[in-house]
């Protein structure tokens, strides 16, 4: 088994910027949640004839929305 032995300054940056990091992502992720809640409502406000329009049915809308947001 290997470890790294790092001085005491050079870990507290280390765990500094893991938790910075941490909250980064947290905040990435609430913004995409947002982002996919939104698609999803504003969707869901069409109408079935707007939604064949755009060559969509009902249950994609979750589908459609996962994918304009998380990939």
């Amino acid at each position: 088994m290997a470890f790294v032995s790092l001085p005491r300054s050079q870990t507290t940056v280390a765990v500094s910027t893991r938790i910075a990091g941490m909250f980064a992502n947290m905040k990435t992720a609430i913004r995409k949640r947002r982002m996919y809640r939104k698609t999803i409502e504003e969707l869901s406000a069409l109408t079935d004839r707007e939604l064949n329009d755009l060559g969509l049915c009902r249950s994609m809308i979750s589908d459609v929305a996962r994918t304009a947001v998380y990939n």
